[in-house]
């Protein structure tokens, strides 16, 4: 085997690229990614990491946006016909798709993590002939379902390093974490994993994004713009009746959906930073004929600190229940994901910056951006680390892009996950060991 860190991120590359087209073709959304969970989760153990799943490190009550026991077990049903591991399906079975694997040099050292995303988004994909996925075989086989994100490059850049660090063991202390989180679209699944404690001895907290806006080359080792934020589906339950013959019986559950949005939308700013509201998604009725009894609602708030982000929800609350009294309707407001704002811990972020200033594949080095990129549930996790006395970061890897984030043409470069995974690699060996070897100078053995 290669001696030097970046021979042996060369050797892996393009086994990264395998790992990445095979969960590319094989996605799976939020808390069904039972496939690629356990493809992971063995993965991890042949390398004899300790291996947790299921409840050990996903709590199963504060789970978010979980979806209904049909479309579970069809999913788990998907994942065994495609070569899911079963020993780990079955502590997986009713969408537990966590897995943390853990590697333990045995010597006193700090604990370190790094959070790698699962999960797919409910996106057909392009079928395009530009598209490269479909052009060269490896478009989502699961209409309906994409890895429009770069998760599946997380994924695979997560088992690389977990084949890089035994071969590192002889310059690392103490223990490494490598979570591997479902449910980060919608930001509903970080919270879960955070309840089951799998980040309480952490004392260094690393996640990573490939894209995000970021040319190729660009390293941002402290993103701190994203935001606080709350995912409501809000449902109005009211009376039908005949529009023409007895509109006086009938409770508008529609009209009450339609007061609100208006009032949604008018919620006044926060003097103390940005905020949104947004209603993504309106339903209601059966005819034109008939005074609507049901209508059904998605919105979303965001705020550029966690205050402004419980200032607009509890705005918004106060509008749909005023709404609902105004038209003598029943109101249900379901909570289906959320995510703090946290800002990464600036001696952490120097420290990886000092790390990698100069590494392959990074042309620009910024430490902190605070540019408004979205919510991301990582930072629940980070939050988490940083109450408890450690630290955290989250670092965003540039790479071209044939298309933005959330697009049925998303692609990304797949020359950026050897660079990325080296410079992962390195952090581990700065923040659990010695500096990593800057000129390729061959390892301990």
């Amino acid at each position: 085997m290669p001696h030097s860190l970046a021979a042996q991120v060369e050797a892996l590359a393009p086994q990264l690229i395998a790992w990445r087209r095979d969960f590319h073709r094989h996605p799976e959304q939020g808390w069904t990614e039972f496939r690629t969970a356990s493809l992971v989760a063995e993965s991890l153990d042949a390398l004899g990491y300790q291996v947790a799943v299921g409840e050990a490190v996903v709590d199963r009550e504060a789970r978010l946006g979980v979806p209904d026991a049909a479309t579970l077990a069809d999913a788990l049903a998907r994942a065994r016909d495609q070569g899911g591991v079963a020993r780990w399906l079955t502590a997986m079975e009713g969408g537990l798709t966590g897995v943390v694997g853990t590697f333990d040099t045995g010597r006193p050292g700090p604990t370190l993590a790094y959070r790698f995303d699962l999960d797919a988004l409910p996106i057909r994909e392009s079928e395009a002939d530009t598209h490269v996925p479909a052009r060269l075989g490896f478009r989502s086989c699961h209409p309906g379902s994409m890895h429009a994100c770069a998760h599946d490059g997380h994924t695979a850049l997560g088992l690389g390093l977990a084949h890089l660090l035994p071969a590192l063991a002889s310059r690392l202390t103490g223990r490494i974490k490598l979570l591997f989180q479902p449910a980060e679209e919608g930001v509903r699944g970080a919270g879960a994993m955070v309840a089951a404690g799998v980040v309480d001895d952490v004392d260094h907290f690393i996640a990573t994004h490939l894209g995000l806006g970021q040319p190729e080359g660009t390293l941002i080792c402290g993103a701190d713009g994203f935001l606080a934020t709350t995912k409501l589906d809000v449902t109005f339950t009211g009376r039908a009746a005949h529009a023409g013959g007895e509109p006086e019986k009938g409770r508008n559950a529609l009209l009450a959906a339609a007061q609100a949005v208006q009032a949604l939308h008018a919620i006044a700013p926060h003097a103390g930073g940005a905020s949104r509201l947004n209603v993504g998604r309106l339903e209601a009725g059966s005819g034109r004929n008939v005074i609507a009894d049901t209508a059904f609602m998605q919105l979303e708030t965001r705020g550029s600190t966690t205050a402004i982000n419980d200032y607009v929800e509890g705005r918004a609350r106060e509008v749909l229940e005023g709404a609902a009294r105004m038209q003598g309707v029943e109101l249900a407001i379901a909570r289906l994901g959320a995510a703090v704002e946290c800002a990464s811990s600036p001696a952490l972020v120097e420290r990886i910056a000092t790390t990698l200033e100069g590494r392959a594949g990074i042309r620009e080095l910024i430490t902190h951006d605070t540019t408004p990129a979205g919510s991301e549930d990582a930072t629940l996790l980070m939050r988490r680390v940083i109450e408890r006395g450690g630290e955290a970061a989250y670092l965003i890897f540039g790479t071209r892009l044939a298309a933005g984030h959330h697009h049925p043409e998303f692609d990304f470069d797949e020359a950026t996950l050897a660079p990325t995974l080296e410079a992962l690699a390195s952090t581990a060996l700065a923040l659990a060991g010695e500096t990593a070897d800057v000129d390729g100078r061959e390892l301990a053995e």
